[in-house]
């Protein structure tokens, strides 16, 4: 298999996985959350979307970890020395990953264990963690939606054409 079919497929795979990542984060972060919280009463609409999120973090980290071996096959197979924008999607993905684990492994789970206990935002110490990893996790989830539409361009510009050699 020549070394471009191998850059092509990990470009696809990683498609794929931040379009699921992406798309997901915005499905559930724009769209579902607000009507959740807007139409099913507390304490129940915190227990559905922290039962979503905590799956989706799993779909979320999966992706993180393919996006990155990705990553790392393209950069073994690609040409040297590797363009800024290789560079770039490169950091980017390292930011997302990170921003992305982050939230799975440490927000998400502090916030459906403060809720769990009785948290309810805004009233008291535990309500005031509540908000306060809330919004570190809407800041997160930004960071994570921002870099994976600049990757997404990035894994297609950066793509060598069939014409070029690749090493």
């Amino acid at each position: 298999m020549t070394s471009l079919r191998v850059e092509r497929g990990a470009t696809v795979l990683a498609i794929v996985c931040l379009a699921l990542w992406v798309g997901g984060l915005v499905a559930l972060g724009a769209c579902a959350a607000p009507i959740i919280f807007h139409v099913v009463p507390a304490p129940l609409s915190g227990d559905a979307m922290g039962a979503v999120f905590r799956r989706f973090d799993a779909v979320v980290i999966s992706c993180a970890v393919v996006v990155l071996g990705s990553e790392a096959v393209r950069i073994r197979v690609g040409a040297a020395p590797a363009s800024i924008a290789a560079r770039t999607r490169t950091a980017l993905a390292i930011v997302a990953a990170a921003a992305g684990i982050y939230g799975g492994v440490r927000l998400s789970p502090a916030i459906v264990a403060l809720h769990a206990a009785g948290a309810v935002r805004g009233f008291g110490a535990d309500g005031a963690e509540l908000e306060r990893l809330h919004e570190w996790a809407e800041a997160v989830a930004k960071v994570e939606v921002a870099a994976g539409l600049v990757l997404l361009a990035l894994q297609v510009f950066t793509l060598p054409r069939a014409n070029e050699k690749a090493t």
